[in-house]
């Protein structure tokens, strides 16, 4: 018999063996391990509880629907503080913002050929199997009303023993479909997919890079301006997750007049902050910036906003480029932005809003920041990845 003595940040518990790493337990639980790796749950933790989704012991989208959302808010926010602490850094910290269940309004999922039609969903964790989640209680009710259109697209687009992804968004005027499939796109199937996306009322229909069909735009809502990003481009995952965000950012920058927002994808933070202030936004991606400039051109009692096209991984924007702009906006990958965060350091910025998906990055580049004489009055964490090991952050830094 094991002892769970604490998570990691994967959500995996470390066993008292001090070498096991074992999925869907809780600190203080009590388990037999069984030669084929099934965990049995000997004592119960109190913060155990009966999973919300009916797909979860068999689907490997989620990790922590066995625990409160108490308990995973702790978790979450728990990472972020000791990513943090590990650098020396010390700060207040926000209440967490958690995502709604069924509020994902993107999911990317996989869809298979079977003997009666097609089945589409996640996979097992660490696994080829192919789960069908009806019932999902991650994704929109939009999103689950969409399988049947993303069954009969499969049939289509996948081999009789292949796979595909298929990447789905919420629009307003119907899902917007990316394919990612080997099959060819041929005349006819171009026929048959135009047929099908009319049938089940697609918004837009992408075969790889290669747009099928649009019957409406599938637009989304960035501060009351509407947007149309690229096929597949970054969108945060929920609603209230980019809402928690945006609200963040702007009380960051509310007596900014000129702002620079870098990392800007196709307009998140910089068209709802164009209502009040100049914007630049910059972007290693062309189409987004494109969607973006688009939706500027066409919104309402917007201030000015310009575009630059640049990987700020190889050519960040230098001290001088900055100078002219009392506040910035950065929302790096994964990998954060070291090198733009350098720049930002040695700059004349005294604003700074910092969000990232990554605490240890994000850690890394507050460090940079504060030794370079911003202080950190607070971090606000946002699970819009509810029940994953997933955690959003965003910061206020201001130059003492």
């Amino acid at each position: 018999m094991l002892t769970i003595e604490s998570l990691t940040h994967l959500g995996l518990g470390r066993a008292s063996d001090g070498r096991s790493l074992l999925p869907r337990v809780l600190p203080g639980e009590e388990v037999d391990v069984a030669q084929d790796g099934t965990v049995r749950i000997v004592t119960p933790s109190v913060d155990r509880i009966a999973a919300p989704c009916r797909h979860f012991k068999s689907c490997g989208g989620c990790a922590m629907q066995h625990a409160t959302d108490v308990f995973v808010a702790d978790w979450k926010q728990d990472i972020v503080v000791k990513a943090v602490q590990a650098r020396g850094l010390d700060t207040v910290f926000r209440e967490i913002a958690t995502s709604p269940a069924q509020s994902r309004r993107r999911a990317k999922l996989s869809g298979r050929r079977t003997k009666k039609g097609a089945m589409v969903g996640f996979h097992t964790r660490a696994s080829d199997t192919l789960v069908q989640v009806p019932d999902c209680q991650l994704l929109t009710p939009a999103l689950i009303a969409s399988f049947p259109a993303l069954e009969a697209l499969t049939v289509l687009a996948c081999s009789r023993k292949g796979e595909i992804d298929l990447t789905v968004t919420e629009a307003k005027l119907g899902p917007d479909v990316l394919v990612a499939t080997d099959k060819e796109l041929t005349p006819q199937l171009r026929v048959e997919l135009a047929g099908l996306a009319n049938q089940f009322g697609l918004s837009r229909l992408v075969w790889n890079d290669e747009p099928v069909v649009m019957i409406n735009p599938p637009v989304q809502d960035f501060g009351g301006t509407g947007v149309v990003p690229p096929p597949g481009a970054f969108l945060q995952a929920t609603k209230h997750g980019e809402a928690t965000l945006l609200a963040a950012v702007e009380e960051i920058t509310s007596n900014a007049s000129r702002v620079i927002d870098l990392f800007s994808g196709s307009g998140t933070f910089a068209l709802p902050l164009a209502k009040r202030a100049e914007v630049h936004a910059v972007e290693g991606e062309a189409a987004m910036l494109g969607a973006l400039d688009r939706g500027w051109r066409e919104g309402h009692q917007l201030r000015r906003v310009t575009t630059e096209t640049r990987d700020l991984f190889r050519r960040p924007l230098e001290a001088d480029e900055l100078r002219h702009f009392d506040a910035a906006v950065i929302d790096p990958p994964r990998a954060g932005a070291e090198a733009q965060i350098e720049t930002l350091a040695a700059s004349e910025v005294k604003i700074i809003a910092m969000v990232s998906c990554n605490p240890v990055t994000f850690a890394r580049d507050a460090r940079t920041l504060v030794d370079a004489g911003f202080a950190m009055p607070w971090i606000q964490v946002v699970d819009q990845f509810r029940w994953s090991p997933h955690v959003e952050v965003v910061a206020s830094f201001t130059r003492k």
